[in-house]
């Protein structure tokens, strides 16, 4: 019996280390493509696919990954059981937490105090990224689904409330920013009390708050008036509730406000960004299949219900404002840049024919305009009627253009997409182009503005001039590795390593909680252009990451 159990212990050993070794190479491959593809995208705006070297390269890096990364985790796993990290580090074991019914309340303050004393010098907030056109629909009372209605009534409801009452238009920016970062910050504030309760040291609490409350890319999406802001906290709740989910199930099924606050999270989450309704679609099928053995009736409904909600809600706001239908470029922009691509640099090898067609999508002085990182100026000017009256020419052209050109297909959506995941990419896609302001020279990171009819007003010019400096100034080429935080592409790495490691172990109870956010990421990879905006998220959970591990290994 002894011995067959020793057998047992060591194929058991001999398969984990197949699936280390597996995800590490996953982990080196996947890097190593992003590291050589991106460079050559941001030095010569494509990949050369038929270059060997380029392809020898991302080996020889990948095997140098690959063997790096199982050497940490194989230090990491000796450190969990009592050895020191790298020979020097010692893992602490989480510590009973004390009581504090007010630590959530402590945090809250903390965290709107040190935001406030940005809002101030930004004042009146970053009224930016569509937000002229999001009031003007409610000044008009002209709403279209283009962007997210519930964040165009409170928005353009709140400003033009208060213009009405005060006259004044920075306050009623000022209004809706502040109550909107008070939302998101009782929310982060519930993210640290759940640290607290697992047991963090009170440095390293102290420190995440302050992380929360001062870290520039987490303050700049509190105080911006796009939809990015609350969509991101909501999106951070719904993944804190799916980790207590699978760290406690009964618990979290006993307990009325876990399951009415995950489902208001879930159904609030696309109500103010559409792709997180196809995110959170898509990750219930991951759901059920973790649960299958023990899926209850009562979590299959808890489960579905934001689906059925969301499509109810959405379906009577569009009616009862008598909203605009989407332009369908939205949903195109890949296709649209992959044959704009094809257009403006191998025009000769398309027939006269089909030259024609595409033009009559996509007019001639759009296909012009084309820019390799963002298509706004492409797709501005695309057909909607002629795509809703022979959507099938379009498509056929667009697969016969493919078929010619896979390399400058591949290379179309690569541009408009590495800057999430190649870490040192300079995120600068609106280069060249005037906004209300000024014109984005060195760096389009964040909009940094106050769009019309709002003015900045700084009442601390001193931190308005760094914000500026990190938005649209050139801090990322002045300071390259420190700027390596700000990376979106950075971020994407830190997950997909831990994420591997989870599943080099077995753990999928760690990785379905986060199934949501990378869902929502994958989903940015066929948008318009990169921009941290869209996956703000990277940062925000980022305690979560590091501090949650729910799920054990399952048979």
């Amino acid at each position: 019996m002894i011995k067959s159990n020793l057998g047992l212990d060591q194929d058991n050993n001999k398969k984990q280390n197949v699936l280390a070794w597996l995800m590490s190479g996953l982990f080196g491959i996947l890097s190593g493509v992003f590291l050589v593809f991106g460079y050559q995208l941001e030095k010569y705006d494509n990949v050369n696919f038929k270059d060997a070297g380029t392809f020898a390269f991302v080996l020889c890096l990948a095997l140098i990954l690959t063997i790096d990364v199982r050497y940490v985790w194989k230090n990491y796993d000796a450190a969990r059981h009592g050895k020191k990290l790298f020979g020097f580090i010692t893992l602490k074991e989480a510590a009973e937490p004390a009581e504090d019914k007010n630590f959530m309340f402590r945090a809250w303050a903390v965290m709107a105090v040190l935001n406030t004393i940005v809002i101030l010098a930004e004042y009146p907030g970053f009224f930016v990224y569509d937000a002229q056109e999001e009031l003007n629909e409610v000044l008009t009372r002209s709403f279209t689904t283009h962007h997210p209605l519930l964040h165009v009534l409170l928005l353009g409801g709140t400003i033009a409330f208060f213009h009405k009452l005060t006259a004044d238009w920075n306050l009623g920016i000022f209004v809706y920013t502040f109550f909107q970062m008070l939302v998101i910050t009782l929310i982060l504030a519930y993210v640290m009390d759940y640290m607290r309760k697992k047991g963090i040291g009170k440095r390293s609490l102290i420190a995440w708050i302050l992380y929360y409350g001062i870290f520039p890319v987490i303050v700049m999406y509190n105080l911006c008036s796009s939809k990015d802001g609350l969509f991101t906290a909501f999106l951070l709740y719904v993944t804190l509730s799916l980790v207590k989910l699978v760290e406690d199930k009964k618990a979290f099924l006993k307990s009325r406000f876990c399951i009415i606050s995950f489902i208001a999270a879930a159904v609030l989450m696309p109500l103010f960004r559409h792709n997180g309704f196809y995110a959170y679609l898509v990750f219930l099928p991951f759901a059920f299949i973790y649960f299958r053995k023990e899926l209850t009736k009562k979590l299959s409904i808890i489960l579905v219900i934001p689906v059925v909600a969301y499509i109810v809600i959405n379906a009577a706001l569009s009616a009862a404002f008598s909203t605009k239908g989407t332009d369908h470029q939205e949903m195109l922009t890949v296709p649209i840049m992959q044959m704009a691509r094809v257009y403006t640099y191998e025009r000769d090898s398309v027939s006269p024919e089909d030259i024609e067609l595409l033009k009559a999508y996509i007019p001639e002085e759009n296909l012009a305009n084309y820019t390799p990182r963002v298509s706004d100026l492409v797709k501005f000017g695309f057909n909607n009627e002629l795509y809703e009256k022979n959507s099938g020419d379009f498509l056929k052209l667009w697969a016969r253009l493919g078929v010619g050109h896979p390399a400058t297909y591949l290379n179309a959506w690569l541009l408009t997409s590495y800057g999430y995941w190649y870490p040192p990419a300079l995120i600068n896609v609106y280069k060249g182009t005037t906004v209300f302001t000024f014109t984005y020279t060195d760096s389009s990171y964040f909009g940094y503005e106050v769009e019309q009819p709002g003015k900045r007003a700084s009442f601390i010019p001193a931190i308005d001039k760094l914000y500026r400096y990190i938005s649209i100034g050139t801090f990322h080429k002045d300071a390259p590795v420190l700027a390596l935080l700000f990376s979106p592409g950075f971020c994407m790495l830190l997950y997909l390593f831990v994420m591997l490691y989870r599943l080099s172990k077995a753990r999928f109870g760690g990785v379905l909680p986060f199934m949501p956010i990378i869902l929502t990421w994958m989903t940015v990879l066929l948008g318009p252009t990169y921009l941290v905006r869209y996956v703000a998220i990277l940062w925000y959970a980022l305690p979560i990451l590091f501090v949650a591990q729910p799920g054990t290994a399952r048979s």
